[in-house]
């Protein structure tokens, strides 16, 4: 099992030529979830070649329009097929009121049912096989990050090691795969570890903007195999993004580094810097924080299981 995250938008305040507002999709299992919905969401995924027919699940950091412009669109697009499941949308209280106006004021026909999810801190999807954790950021509007984490799945069956022990294929090796005792006919209970191998980590992914340092981002991110993170300023002018409620790059990086996640993706950059300024970025957050990645847009990362 992998996920794959592809960066649709980088650009924060203001879309530029080739650079869109920001937005993130995860793949997983033939599932689409969307991170964001900035301007420009739609135009990436048709040049990712992505089928966003199968996007069931949104979910917005906060209400501001460089987050949130590129949702009516998307939600007049979906109309075009055949829906059977619902659109899952996540985000604050006022998502709904935005939704439900530009539907009203664009009389949008919409063929499928909306589910409009409101976000509070902490676990706000739980399936059996991952959740999505709702992180408080502050910024100048309500806003939170997400983060997606698989859940451990059980280790290698050991075939070797089940015939070894008497063990009859069939029924009780699929019960000792899900995590059951089983007692052979001469009496003897065998447990799952004795034919199991180490559990197998799932993967963890993590979505950070808009918002200002806080410490206690790094707990909640820790371990990430990749962390999607603002980088909005320069060091220079830390002073500008704390009265913006931004971060800088290089406090990006304190946060990869203090959570020890596996790589950083830097995103959501200020509209001030030219493509080859943008470098300064990069340069600084690896000052701190070697395993950097300077996003692009339409840039894509495949994470798999740390077995």
């Amino acid at each position: 099992m992998s996920l794959e995250v592809f960066v649709l938008g980088t650009s924060g305040m203001q879309p530029l030529p080739g650079r869109f507002l920001t937005s993130a999709m995860v793949r997983r299992n033939g599932e689409l979830f969307l991170f964001d919905c900035g301007e420009g969401t739609q135009v990436s995924l048709k040049m990712l070649n992505l089928h966003w027919k199968r996007i069931n699940r949104i979910f917005i950091s906060h209400m501001h329009a460089d987050h949130v412009t590129g949702l009516p669109g998307l939600l007049m697009l979906s109309s075009q097929v055949d829906r059977d499941e619902p659109l899952y949308i996540y985000g604050p209280e006022r998502l709904r009121e935005y939704i439900d106006a530009n539907r009203k004021l664009l009389d949008m026909y919409i063929n499928y049912e909306i589910r409009f999810v409101p976000t509070e801190p902490g676990i706000i999807l739980e399936t059996d096989e991952y959740s999505v954790e709702a992180v408080p950021l502050l910024h100048t509007k309500p806003c939170m990050g997400f983060v997606m984490k698989e859940k451990d799945r059980p280790g290698e069956f050991s075939v070797e090691n089940a015939k070894a022990l008497g063990i009859p294929c069939g029924p009780m090796w699929g019960m000792l795969q899900r995590g059951s005792d089983v007692t052979l006919e001469d009496g003897r209970v065998i447990h799952p570890d004795q034919v199991l191998g180490s559990p197998r980590k799932g993967v963890k992914f993590s979505y950070v903007t808009d918002t200002v340092y806080m410490g206690h981002i790094a707990s909640h991110v820790a371990g990430s195999d990749l962390l999607l993170c603002e980088g909005m300023f320069t060091r220079d002018l830390s002073q500008d993004a704390f009265e913006k409620k931004h971060m800088t790059s290089t406090q990006a990086a304190m946060i990869a580094r203090d959570g020890k996640v596996g790589k950083l993706g830097l995103i959501h950059y200020s509209p001030r810097y030219t493509d080859k300024e943008l470098r300064q970025l990069k340069d600084e957050a690896c000052e701190v924080f070697p395993e950097t990645v300077l996003c692009k847009d339409r840039c894509s990362f495949e994470l798999t299981n740390r077995d």
